[in-house]
C-alpha cells in the first residue's frame, strides 16, 4: 500500500493537479481571510473554515475525479487489477494519497492562524483551532471517499468531477428539507467543530460515511477485477 501512496502522491505533484488544488484553495482562503479577518477585524481563525469547507466541495473533485476513471480510460486499469496488490490496498492507497495533499494544504493554512496570533498578541483559541482542524480533516476524508467512489463508476473524469460536485452540493440543502437528511450531509456534520466542540455523534457519522464509501469503492473495483 505504501508503494501506491507514493505513486499517487507523485502523480499529483508531477502533474498540475496537486498544485492547482493547493493553489486555488489557498487563493480563495486568502480572499476569505482578508474579507472576514482584516475587513471586519475578527480574530476568530476557526470562522475561516466555515467558508473553506464550502470551497472544499468544489475543489475536492480535482483530487478524486481521475482516481479510477483515468486508469480505465488510459487502459492501465487492467494492470492495476491484475497486480499482486489487493483491491483493498489499492483503494486505501489512493485514498490516503489524496489525504496527504489535503494535509499539506492544511499545514499551509496555519499561516492564517499565525497571522491571527500576531495580531492577538499571542496564541489564541487553541482548543477551538484543534477541533476545527480535526473536523476539517474528517470532512475532507468523507469528501475524498465519496469522490473516489464516483470515480470508480465511470471512465470519464469530467463526469466523475461534475457528479461529485453536484451531489455534494445537493447534500448541503437536503437537511433544509427534513432533519432526517442531516445524517447524509457531511457539511452539516462539520458545523460544530469550528465552535470548539468535538461532537461524538457527528464524528461517528463522518467516520461511517468514510468507511461506507471506501467499502463501496472496494466492492465496485473487486467486481471489475472478477470480470477481467
Amino acid at each position: 500500500m505504501w508503494a501506491i501512496i507514493k505513486k499517487e502522491v507523485k502523480t499529483y505533484f508531477l502533474s498540475p493537479i496537486g498544485y492547482v488544488f493547493i493553489g486555488s484553495f489557498l487563493l480563495m482562503s486568502s480572499l476569505f481571510f482578508y474579507l472576514y479577518i482584516f475587513n471586519y477585524g475578527s480574530l476568530e481563525y476557526s470562522y475561516l473554515f466555515y467558508y473553506t469547507a464550502e470551497l472544499l466541495t468544489f475543489t475536492i473533485a480535482l483530487l478524486t475525479m481521475g482516481m479510477f476513471s483515468s486508469e480505465r480510460k488510459n487502459g492501465t486499469e487492467t494492470l492495476l487489477l491484475t497486480s499482486s496488490r489487493s483491491i483493498t490496498s489499492i483503494v486505501l492507497g489512493k485514498f490516503l494519497a489524496a489525504l496527504v495533499v489535503i494535509l499539506i494544504t492544511e499545514v499551509f493554512s496555519l499561516m492564517y492562524y499565525a497571522i491571527v496570533c500576531i495580531f492577538a498578541g499571542g496564541i489564541t483559541e487553541l482548543t477551538i483551532v484543534l477541533s476545527t482542524l480535526v473536523g476539517f480533516i474528517l470532512l475532507s476524508m468523507a469528501y475524498i471517499a465519496f469522490g473516489m467512489f464516483i470515480s470508480s463508476l465511470t471512465e470519464n473524469q469530467i463526469i466523475a468531477g461534475v457528479a461529485t460536485i453536484i451531489l455534494l452540493i445537493v447534500s448541503w440543502f437536503l437537511p433544509n428539507l427534513s432533519s432526517s437528511f442531516n445524517v447524509i450531509s457531511p457539511l452539516y456534520q462539520f458545523q460544530d467543530y469550528p465552535q470548539g466542540i468535538f461532537p461524538i455523534n457527528e464524528t461517528i457519522t463522518l467516520l461511517t460515511q468514510i468507511g461506507l464509501f471506501i467499502l463501496l469503492t472496494i466492492v465496485v473495483m473487486q467486481r471489475r477485477k472478477n470480470l477481467k
